[in-house]
């Protein structure tokens, strides 16, 4: 067990610290949230009386660091009268209590990063961090096994199929206000996790500033980061598109001065046509093209084509002449065709 805090900013219920505990064998987390330090005792009381109920066995024994709020009197003496052995570690030596601390720095930056995919406010740290240590459970393999810590601690594997986008958009039925025939049956809320009580999401309602319960959701789960990324893409298409009047005369075909052919319609005169459309931006001069380029600078044979890396599949690999056999000696591997051409 450890406990992390204080934070900077205080969470919706004026909460600055977070109590880890870490079952050693299923690694299997719970984790509490604090105002001030001492209340770490009672969370710990309650703690064992629901482990020992599911489990039916008893706590053998705990491992914490040397912080106040474990090395008091109330705590050793709850201890003593139950028969727990308190491990220490020693001073100034956290990787004595590598687990828990290991899994604190775990459950932080993956709740920093969840609050900075979508810009969400700081205050809902403690969320973030619930929202972690429920995944984290249900998703991270124990070492040298191939089952979760939930389904180590419970038997039964866990169900995956309602995790839904940290931080994203979210519509809630309105059950709760007497609505006219033509109010809104939803209003707007941020998805900040699952409810550890009931079968039900958590979500921020951006209009009163609390937390809400309730299994009449629906998510809108859009990445704005990958959304930019698209944009990028097709700005980047649409610069590489080359329009017509920058190349030059093709085949003796005369070009007005918007670059387009000149043709003479039929019943009419010479009038112009646009055979292309102008993309919405303009190359740089620097990535315009000559299609009439130097013989001499050409490498290879010119009516051979384009030769392409799948060309030269069965010739090389990767341009990196290889041999089809392993040769056994030097006589053997004279006589391969695709050593002689490497030569």
């Amino acid at each position: 067990m450890d406990l992390f805090g204080p934070t900077q900013t205080k969470s919706l219920s004026g909460n600055r610290f977070a109590f880890v505990l870490v079952d050693d064998f299923s690694r299997f987390t719970w984790v509490f949230f604090l105002e001030h330090k001492n209340q770490a005792f009672s969370h710990f009381q309650a703690f064992k009386k629901r482990v020992e109920k599911e489990k039916e066995s008893s706590i053998v024994r705990i491992r914490s660091d040397r912080g106040g709020e474990f090395i008091n009197l109330p705590f050793i003496t709850f201890c003593e009268e139950h028969g727990i052995k308190h491990d220490l570690s020693c001073p100034r030596t956290p990787q004595q209590n590598g687990v828990v601390e290991r899994k604190n720095r775990t459950l932080q930056e993956m709740a920093r990063t969840m609050i900075s995919e979508y810009g969400l406010p700081h205050y809902l740290w403690a969320e973030a961090v619930n929202t972690s240590c429920y995944i984290s459970n249900r998703v991270f393999l124990c070492k040298n096994t191939s089952k979760t810590s939930y389904e180590i601690y419970f038997s039964r594997k866990p169900n995956v199929s309602y995790f839904k986008v940290f931080g994203c958009k979210c519509f809630v039925l309105n059950t709760k206000d007497n609505l006219g025939k033509f109010n809104a049956r939803s209003y707007e809320a941020i998805f900040v996790g699952y409810s550890n009580t009931s079968k039900a999401y958590r979500v921020f309602n951006k209009s009163s500033l609390t937390i809400e319960e309730s299994i009449h959701v629906k998510f809108e789960e859009s990445n704005l980061f990958v959304k930019n990324i698209v944009e990028i893409d097709c700005l980047n298409e649409d610069m590489e598109r080359v329009t017509l009047k920058d190349l030059p005369s093709i085949e003796g075909i005369p070009k007005d001065d918007e670059g387009n052919e000149a043709q003479e319609k039929e019943g009419q005169g010479n009038e112009i046509q646009r055979n292309v459309e102008e993309p919405t931006q303009q190359l740089p001069k620097d990535w315009r093209y000559n299609p009439y380029h130097p013989k001499d600078l050409v490498i290879g044979e010119v009516s051979q084509g384009v030769t392409t890396r799948s060309k030269l599949h069965d010739f090389c690999g990767h341009y990196a002449f290889i041999s089809h056999f392993e040769p056994k000696n030097v006589l053997e591997a004279e006589t391969d065709s695709y050593w002689l051409l490497a030569m």
